[in-house]
């Protein structure tokens, strides 16, 4: 299972990363997945937004996306699980700030050359089915490979502030959040709140969540 988890297909990734471009919308969650998916394609396949010297553009756009589609204090408190509620108002921002900037670092350069190559094609994604619960929602979909193989993406959503934003991703039963909790655990574990803040200023978290291998 730890190998499929760390395998190479970043395009998937790109779904994730990059869900957003119609930004958190107010309707059904279902409907902002697919419109913020396809979103994605478009960037990808506008002639003005393509080539290097266009690339600059596009991770400023990634960015932007990526902190109005994500509800990042929802993750962080999360991934930080019972230490969250140990640390102060000051300490919650550092942290929900810090973590942010270091999972971006980490991933919106390397999943803009990935999808830039890889989404010239637009991948078939089957929606499956959408589970709401008053503020939570999951949106189950299916990404078909070239070779009619399923991946299961999941959205976990949160409807605040009058929009959806995603706060986990689970792609094949492994969760985003989870990973990030396990990781951040044994850090604190074997050292201490502290270090954690340390390796996330130093951007040393590690890459602790890949997409899953498949074959295309």
């Amino acid at each position: 299972m730890q190998g499929k988890v760390r395998g190479g297909l970043i395009a998937l990734m790109s779904v994730i990363w990059l869900s957003g471009l119609s930004l958190a919308a107010s309707g059904a969650p279902t409907e902002f997945i697919r419109q913020t998916t396809d979103s994605i394609f478009r960037v990808f396949g506008e002639p003005h937004l393509q080539g290097a010297a266009q690339r600059e553009e596009r991770l400023a756009r990634l960015q932007y996306i990526a902190n109005t589609a994500f509800d990042w204090e929802e993750i962080a408190r999360r991934a930080l699980a019972m230490h969250w509620h140990e640390r102060t108002p000051q300490e919650r921002q550092e942290f929900a700030e810090l973590f942010r900037e270091a999972v971006q670092g980490m991933y919106l350069q390397r999943l803009e050359a990935a999808a830039h190559e890889r989404l010239r094609e637009k991948p078939a994604i089957r929606y499956v089915g959408e589970q709401v619960d008053g503020q939570r929602a999951m949106v189950r979909t299916a990404v078909v490979t070239t070779r009619r193989r399923e991946v299961p993406m999941d959205y976990r959503l949160r409807h605040a502030d009058g929009q959806w934003r995603v706060y986990d991703i689970v792609i094949m039963g492994v969760s985003l959040v989870n990973n990030y909790r396990i990781q951040f655990q044994r850090i604190i574990t074997q050292s201490s709140y502290e270090e954690l803040v340390r390796q996330l200023k130093a951007r040393q978290l590690g890459a602790v969540f890949e997409p899953p291998q498949t074959s295309r």
